[in-house]
């Protein structure tokens, strides 16, 4: 392998994964982060005189365990995980709640108080489930085929079909079934209750501007169902020190392993030479520094439509591009709070304060939550879920008191009464806090400070074009090989020398790493001698 000078555009969590693998190949890497912190959407910062919050990314499952191993976050840098008690506490009403996780037969237990049918049925849900999540854990680590290359996709995809056929028919229906059905439809042909329907379509419309009624919102459930914590699948945790723990970590890591990280050095421009292809970048500030590659982990409609000069993509790319679908719809908010929310339904402390807590009772509610905001500008009954890490890190607030996020949807990036952000970013705050305090009478007189994130805020502060956590929508026409577009879902752009990193390419949003991981192995895999070498006399 030919050692190579290598930009990284972005210090986000990929950015720093894709760095860390390249500087350890021997590779001379260097990660230009706008911000005068590292982490991009996962960082740890003071909002409230005394209170720290993870400010956007807020909660842990999908960070990959073979990139924790290999970084040595745990072993060498500190990072510690929590489990969550229980993954889920949704109060459905003054009197009533359901409780999810802590094992099969808890769970089994609480759903049986709405339908014994349905309690005995979650056997086999998890089970089809964790099938179909099996093969995305496996597909997530592995590049997608470039689907316009017929050559280069006959390679590929008769590995893709030997794992579909270790499938039996049932699985393979279930498979169909999640990247194509409505969250709601596929729910309906398992459960009769509405709580537990409302607790596992929850994770539908995450980060998902759309109605659990919408085709391939399924997928979107599934998506939140193959990580896991420490280890064990299909578990939700809390970072220590909240998530900029996660990427502080790594950024050690990086530097260990000879990674420069430059901060407060916004990216203007990719530099390319007279055949347009990558010769370097140029900062905000003036400054120019040469690199043989260029790495974007950047939202790709920055990357495309921003540091790349138009004339250098083909047309139709760009034409593409400008299409590309980016809003989910997301109003984030980080709050000091004097005292835990009280639940009329719950309101002594346990478990459940430790756990998500989801204020969304039903499927219909969501879906009128997601329609009145496409009409009002935001809902007057929106969704709601509630992390309080402070319950089990006392680093992130001052004694007796707390810190929450509060994750809210449907808010969408251009409201459709006219109005802009600005004008609307207090009353949906406030909104928010009503909608909590409807459950938990104590709440609002509880807050002490807030931070709000309307879309543009999520825009402008972490550069998610259109407000979207996950840097596009999670939709089958922009996932696997079409992330972020069919061609190019092999984290290479279109441009010689050029790739992409982040959460806008394959397997997609949340703070996997994985992106990074995949993208530093074709970066690798492009400048190894040997590897070209190999890959000719195979065919490729």
């Amino acid at each position: 392998m030919s050692s190579k000078t290598i930009a990284i555009i972005g210090g986000g969590h990929n950015g720093l994964v894709c760095a860390f693998y390249l500087a350890r190949a021997g590779h001379r890497v260097s990660v230009f982060e706008a911000r005068g912190v590292v982490g991009g959407a996962a960082v740890t910062e003071e909002f409230h005189p005394g209170f720290r919050n993870s400010t956007a990314s807020y909660t842990v499952s999908l960070l990959h365990e073979q990139i924790i191993a290999d970084m040595k976050l745990k072993t060498s840098y500190g990072l510690r995980f929590v489990e969550r008690p229980i993954s889920n506490f949704l109060p459905l009403d003054d009197a009533s709640f359901l409780k999810v996780g802590g094992g099969l037969e808890r769970t089994q237990a609480e759903v049986a108080k709405y339908s014994a049918k349905d309690a005995a049925r979650l056997p086999a849900y998890f089970a089809a489930l964790d099938v179909v999540a099996n093969v995305l854990r496996d597909l997530a680590l592995r590049t997608p085929p470039n689907m316009t290359n017929i050559a280069e996709s006959w390679m590929q995809l008769p590995g893709l079909a030997k794992r579909m056929r270790q499938l039996n028919a049932e699985a393979r229906r279930n498979v169909l079934d999640l990247f194509s059905m409505s969250a709601s439809d596929f729910l309906d042909q398992w459960f009769e209750s509405a709580p537990i329907k409302s607790a596992f379509g929850f994770d539908s419309i995450v980060g998902h501007f759309a109605s659990p009624h919408t085709p391939g919102s399924a997928y979107v459930l599934l998506h939140h169902c193959f990580g896991g914590v420490n280890g064990k699948p299909g578990i939700w945790g809390h970072a220590i020190g909240g998530m900029g723990a996660i990427t502080q970590a790594m950024a050690r890591a990086c530097a260990d392993a000879g990674v420069t990280i430059h901060l407060d050095s916004p990216v203007a421009q990719i530099l390319l030479n007279a055949k347009n292809c990558a010769e370097g970048i140029e900062t905000v500030a003036g400054a120019t520094h040469r690199a043989e590659i260029v790495v974007g982990n950047v939202h790709p409609k920055i990357l495309y439509e921003k540091l790349l000069p138009a004339a250098a993509q083909p047309e139709a790319f760009r034409s593409r591009m400008a299409h590309y679908k980016s809003e989910s719809g997301t109003f984030r908010m980080n709050v000091a709070l004097s005292e835990l929310p009280r639940f009329t339904c719950l309101p002594t402390p346990g478990e459940h304060h430790a756990s998500g807590i989801i204020m969304a009772p039903s499927i219909a509610y969501m879906d009128a939550a997601y329609t009145t905001a496409k009409s009002d500008g935001f809902s007057e009954k929106p969704i709601v879920e509630i992390l309080i890490p402070s319950v089990v890190d006392d680093s992130l607030a001052p004694a007796g008191a707390h810190v929450a996020s509060l994750f809210c949807q449907h808010f969408p990036y251009a409201p459709s009464n006219g109005k802009t952000w600005d004008e609307l970013r207090d009353a949906a705050a406030d909104r928010i806090i009503e909608t909590v305090n409807g459950f938990a009478p104590n709440f609002k007189a509880s807050v002490i400070g807030r931070m709000a994130l309307a879309p543009t805020d999520l825009e402008k502060k972490f550069g998610l074009i259109g407000g979207d956590i996950f840097h596009g929508h999670m939709s089958l026409h922009q996932l696997w090989a079409a992330r972020p577009m069919l061609g190019n879902g092999n984290y290479r752009a279109p441009v010689s020398g050029v790739y992409m990193c982040g959460s806008g390419t394959h397997p997609g949003g949340g703070v996997s790493g994985q992106p990074g991981f995949n993208a530093a192995r074709e970066i690798m895999r492009d400048t190894s001698v040997v590897t070209k070498l190999k890959l000719a006399f195979q065919g490729h």
